[in-house]
């Protein structure tokens, strides 16, 4: 079969990637083209776009990029017309991937949506579009699936792929004094910075955690290195910073042995409880997004 996946952030490329491989299992002629990241590309197939080049986030960036993100809307439909996919999966990613699953079911394509949108929490009149253009809809949380049932939505539980991840993960419970040994760290109690995979994340919410440095003298920061980024991407934050350092593909072990973790919103939160590591929840509103969504509070 030919399958069409369209993950836009990491985690998404990294549920994506565990979906593919599974896929692989069962489908020996699977073939893939795909929206996403380094994860997915590791399985095989043909990347279209890589999701560090579509993340855009706060009602500013959006409106200062509304021309690259309808480009973006058009070479998709053209890409999936040409690639006429057996079925199109869309992976989280809403705000693009609900346009395109009313494009696809229009389209004639079977269309499935694995992590399904949390409208629950922001929009519950969009189960009846998903009604409408998704043929079947795969939930990661028990409630979601009670949810999406109370509008007729054609919904599965596959259960939540954290759980795999997490518990497939290399070194586990390997405690903090070989944990800092291996990877090159002092044996010293550890805060955790989990900035976030995009852009913006790091550039408006990495400063702010790193100013509790200077508050827990006795213990070392450690920020865990996006994967869609390098080291040259957090140089500029490492400069004259003692105590502070980045490690990259260590999340996990990462916070299993932090003492506690600044932590911004998002799949990583739920990450950190998983791993019962203690976590402040971070998030900054900033530029014209504040006075624009105020009065509708």
């Amino acid at each position: 079969m030919k399958y069409y996946i369209i993950a836009g952030e990491a985690s998404g490329d990294l549920h994506a990637s565990n979906l593919m491989r599974a896929l692989k299992k069962y489908d020996a002629m699977a073939h893939f083209r795909f929206w996403g990241g380094d994860l997915m590309a590791a399985e095989g197939g043909q990347m279209v776009k890589h999701y560090r080049e579509t993340a855009y986030m706060g009602l500013f960036e959006v409106l200062m990029n509304l021309r690259a993100i309808f480009r973006n809307f058009k070479w998709c439909e053209k890409d999936v017309l040409a690639y006429q996919p057996d079925v199109v999966i869309l992976v989280d990613y809403p705000g693009f991937n609900l346009r395109m699953a009313k494009f696809a079911k229009l389209q004639g394509f079977k269309t499935f949506y694995y992590i399904a949108p949390k409208i629950w929490a922001w929009n519950t009149r969009r189960a009846l579009k998903i009604k409408k253009y998704v043929d079947k809809v795969f939930t990661i949380l028990p409630f979601e699936t009670d949810f999406y049932a109370r509008f007729n939505v054609p919904v599965v539980y596959s259960g939540n792929p954290l759980m795999d991840a997490i518990d497939n993960r290399p070194h586990k419970e390997e405690g903090r004094q070989a944990f800092t040994q291996r990877i090159g760290l002092p044996d010293k109690p550890i805060i955790a910075l989990l900035a976030g995979s995009r852009r913006q994340e790091i550039d408006r919410l990495l400063p702010d955690m790193m100013e509790m440095i200077p508050h827990f003298p006795d213990f070392q920061f450690v920020i865990a290195g996006a994967p869609s980024f390098s080291m040259a991407d957090y140089e500029p934050y490492l400069s004259g910073k003692d105590r502070l350092s980045v490690v990259f593909g260590q999340t996990y072990n990462l916070l299993e042995n932090a003492h506690v973790a600044l932590v911004t919103s998002g799949t990583a939160t739920l990450e950190a409880g998983l791993l019962k590591c203690p976590q402040v929840v971070c998030y900054k509103m900033w530029g014209v997004d504040l006075p624009i969504l105020w009065p509708k509070r």
